[in-house]
């Protein structure tokens, strides 16, 4: 049924379209929105749309631009590392709050002005905290994904995670992975469990997020 979210057709706008295709996105899976239900879940015919966006590039670059705007400005007067911090933690409740949205930064090649601004914005607090143009070069490469609130993870297929010890796992089968892995079984055994995890069996992917942030 359509959630006619619009209150009627000659009230839709660009920013009710993408938000709606956040909601869509969040609700169902990024595999759900299409140009043909979109149109449905606002209660509009689908030549609606097209006034507003052109094809689904367009309307995924005009989705990351609302998670992107999402995220807290940057906190005035604080010292660069906590100003750093917390927008990067404000962005990773957005993504969060949003458990597409990484699939559809991933997916973006287009610089929008919302994703150049937020970076522009970035790197501005490194050199207002006294880097140069050169460290700031580095610092952005080490931030790498963080800077939107995720990590790319070196163990995230569970199923080919070497440190990821299955419940359960045989005792016999344990022991020759300690034999051969012993630093790997190690810290995979040392590892508080989180069962919701997404960075590997084991892990507490905000301990583990922030700790990398920090660092």
């Amino acid at each position: 049924m359509a959630r006619r979210t619009d209150n009627g057709r000659g009230r839709l706008n660009r920013g009710r379209v993408l938000q709606a295709a956040v909601t869509l996105a969040d609700e169902s899976g990024l595999e759900s929105l299409s140009m043909r239900r979109l149109p449905q879940e606002l209660g509009v015919v689908p030549m609606a749309l097209y006034k507003h966006v052109a094809n689904k590039e367009e309307l995924l670059d005009g989705m990351v631009d609302v998670i992107v705007g999402e995220i807290d400005p940057p906190v005035r007067d604080a010292g660069w590392k906590s100003a750093v911090r917390q927008r990067v933690l404000s962005a990773r409740r957005v993504l969060l709050r949003h458990p597409r949205a990484r699939q559809v930064l991933e997916s973006r090649t287009n610089r929008t002005p919302a994703v150049l601004g937020y970076m522009d914005s970035c790197i501005g607090m490194f050199l207002a905290g006294g880097f140069s143009v050169d460290l700031t070069h580095h610092v952005m490469h080490a931030l790498g994904s963080r800077m939107w609130g995720f990590t790319q993870e070196l163990f995230e297929d569970r199923a080919s995670a070497a440190a990821g010890t299955p419940p359960g796992m045989p005792a016999a089968l344990l022991r020759q992975m300690a034999e051969r892995y012993p630093n790997v079984t190690q810290v995979a055994m040392a590892a508080a469990h989180d069962d919701g995890s997404v960075v590997g069996p084991g892990c507490d992917d905000q301990f583990e997020f922030e700790f990398a942030l920090d660092l």
